[in-house]
């Protein structure tokens, strides 16, 4: 029993002994962004005391193991910090803050999808991490300025308006599910 705890306790100092900078700081890049999601997502008044320490944690579990549930469960954590803050403490809906928080959602995510491909001891260029970001930019300027544009059309301030964008989203999300589905039965 002893000896089985000293070789994981030696298998874990070479392990951490191998850790490369690269996969280190992409880890760091997902508790920075989930931290900043939740802080975003959340209500000040819950942002205190014991609630912060909680929040951390959830930011650091996806940081930790990126192939596990915990993305998931760090993404679901700031959704219902959202709904709380929005219809638990009444505070409005502000674009700004939506567009922000769904964009932290998607980089945090990707991140994790990176970290997950990442061995902790491999080197990496350093442009592969780049044209990651970039492209995860890319998608999020697309993004935004088809939200912006579409709430625009809307009629920004109207319940039909907002009602009608939601299902238009909805529909692009099935359709773009759908499509990707149909791509990928015609390999």
């Amino acid at each position: 029993m002893i000896e089985a705890v000293t070789g994981r306790v030696r298998a874990v100092q070479q392990a951490a002994g191998r850790v490369s900078a690269v996969p280190l700081l992409v880890r760091a890049g997902i508790f920075a962004t989930v931290l900043a999601g939740l802080a975003l997502a959340f209500p000040a008044e819950v942002l205190s005391g014991r609630p912060l320490l909680f929040l951390a944690v959830a930011a650091l579990l996806p940081a930790v193991g990126p192939r596990r549930p915990w993305p998931t469960f760090a993404a679901l954590v700031i959704v219902g910090g959202w709904l709380l803050a929005t219809d638990g403490y009444g505070r409005p809906v502000q674009l700004w803050r939506l567009l922000a928080v769904a964009a932290l959602l998607y980089l945090s995510h990707s991140l994790c999808a990176l970290a997950a491909l990442l061995p902790y001891d491999g080197v990496v260029d350093p442009d592969l991490i780049s044209r990651w970001l970039l492209r995860a930019g890319a998608v999020l300027l697309g993004t935004a300025v088809l939200a912006v544009l579409l709430l625009r059309v809307a009629g920004l301030g109207g319940e039909t308006g907002h009602q009608w964008v939601t299902v238009l989203g909805l529909l692009v999300a099935v359709g773009l599910v759908g499509l990707l589905g149909w791509l990928l039965r015609r390999k």
